[in-house]
């Protein structure tokens, strides 16, 4: 039990790194996002997926702004200037890690 929790946690980690990089490229919706994720092994749900983006909007590192889609409203979210620094902090951090683990 405790591994899994422990995996969970860094994966979070990871999963928000993945929603920074792919939001710093392009604007990215959630049901993309979900399937992007699912190529590299993560099985995520929209209950894990959503509150992960509203909680990095709230803390300033991606903007949203809503479109319309074939009728539907769509949420596309953004990286800010703040989300940039972010993400250039984790990647030194994580290439520092992965160096020191090979």
């Amino acid at each position: 039990m405790l591994k899994e929790k422990v995996l969970r946690k860094l994966f979070l980690g990871f999963i928000q790194l993945h929603i920074l990089h792919h939001a710093s490229k392009e604007p990215v919706f959630g049901l993309w996002m979900m399937e992007e994720l699912h190529e590299h092994g993560y099985e995520i749900s929209a209950g894990t997926l959503y509150p992960i983006l509203h909680g990095l909007e709230k803390s300033g590192l991606l903007h949203a702004s809503e479109k319309i889609i074939d009728g539907k409203v769509r949420k596309y979210y953004q990286i800010t200037a703040e989300g940039k620094e972010v993400l250039k902090l984790a990647k030194e951090k994580a290439l520092e890690l992965i160096e020191e683990l090979e």
